[in-house]
């Protein structure tokens, strides 16, 4: 397997699963700026999104979408942990919280990346991201993982995300569920590897 991703962005959400899974493939790295990967080979045309993750296998198949690629690598793994079993209502929780965050936390982050967008704009995003994060925070009280005492799919996708807020003007420091969840998460060996891997390991 190939993992197309660029340093920090929610391409490292399925590199963690890779790492914790055990799953051999290798990085490639991809200038979103310029739409060139390492080799300087065209990234629209692996993937015309132009947007990362990018799974590509050994036959030469591909799969986009971050959450769907989380969900791909747990099945092959084998890993009801991070993905329970098809039909179980721990699964449907699981891909809740997966829907929630790219829904709700992802796309809300996105506008706060574009330089186009004004700073009242902005300011609304902040203050969005800032009430929902409350809520995920109350969900986290009294429990290690979004879903309990196990590390899933969708804390990876969680852990990752949220890394973004304090360089763009989200101050979660007073959600105290969401630092210990954030600082119990930095301590996994497949997250630490996975930002060796990225040239974040000082950030982290």
């Amino acid at each position: 397997m190939k993992l197309f991703y660029s340093p920090g962005a929610c391409s490292q959400a399925p590199h963690i699963l890779l790492r914790e899974t055990g799953t051999p493939f290798t990085l490639v790295k991809v200038d979103l700026g310029q739409h060139r990967t390492q080799e300087g080979g065209n990234y629209y045309e692996l993937n015309p999104k132009g947007q990362v993750p990018l799974l590509a296998l050994a036959d030469g198949t591909t799969l986009s979408e971050g959450p769907v690629i989380a969900q791909y690598i747990a099945e092959q793994a084998g890993r009801q942990d991070l993905l329970p079993s098809v039909g179980s209502f721990a699964r449907y929780k699981v891909l809740e919280w997966q829907n929630y965050i790219t829904s709700e936390l992802h796309k809300s982050f996105s506008p706060l990346f574009d330089p186009r967008i004004d700073a009242a704009a902005k300011a609304l995003f902040v203050q969005q991201l800032a009430k929902k994060y409350k809520w995920v925070d109350s969900r986290l009280e009294g429990q290690a993982y979004l879903t309990g005492d196990t590390f899933t799919v969708a804390d990876a996708y969680l852990f990752v995300i949220t890394g973004w807020a304090p360089g763009v003007g989200v101050d979660l420091s007073a959600l105290a569920h969401v630092q210990a969840f954030l600082a119990r998460v930095a301590q996994r060996d497949s997250v630490k590897a996975a930002l060796e891997a990225e040239g974040l390991a000082k950030a982290a």
